[in-house]
């Protein structure tokens, strides 16, 4: 693990990015207009899936829109199930067209206030995890900086200690040569 300032600061963002979109899609989840969204898709799915079932898909008749009538109307005669297949495929088509009743509207404000704890919970946790991560990384930030002076120390130090033996050493041969 990397104890460079610059790279926990890239991790803190990072966790940060990704904490933020895990709650921007929970919160896409719970959102009461997406969840109706998302019934509408599944309820207009299994019903084009229930009308291919019963009648067969259009391209399957091969002469046409004419023919596709002919073969509902055919395989609809004699057999309730599809004709009530229909008609409740057909409600139940009509019934996404129709705007939202006050009522309907009431009951989706009851699912957003129900879900406001969750995404306000949610929210709070990744805030949370934030102020938690941002006291291990000045620590960690300032044992990098603690480590760096006292490293520049120990070089000083060092320097200074070859600079007091050079010069012995200068010196002793500078003796050593008006002696020779």
């Amino acid at each position: 693990m990397t104890t460079s300032p610059d790279a926990i600061r890239a991790d803190i963002e990072q966790t940060r990015r990704e904490l933020g979109g895990d709650v921007d899609a929970l919160a896409d989840k719970v959102t009461p207009s997406k969840i109706v969204e998302r019934q509408t898709d599944k309820i207009k799915g299994g019903f084009r899936s229930m009308r291919n079932r019963v009648m067969g898909v259009a391209e399957d008749a091969g002469d046409g829109i004419g023919d596709v009538k002919d073969k509902v109307v055919a395989k609809a005669e004699g057999n309730p199930i599809a004709v009530g297949l229909i008609a409740f495929g057909a409600g139940l088509l009509a019934a996404s067209l129709i705007p939202a009743s006050q009522r309907e509207k009431e009951m989706a404000e009851g699912v957003k206030e129900q879900a406001r704890p969750l995404v306000e919970n949610l929210t709070d946790a990744a805030a949370e995890a934030g102020r938690n991560l941002k006291e291990p990384a000045q620590n960690a930030a300032t044992a990098v900086k603690d480590a760096a002076t006292d490293a520049a120390d120990t070089v000083k130090d060092e320097a200074r200690d070859a600079t007091h033996e050079v010069k012995a050493t200068t010196q002793e041969a500078a003796h050593n040569a008006r002696q020779g």
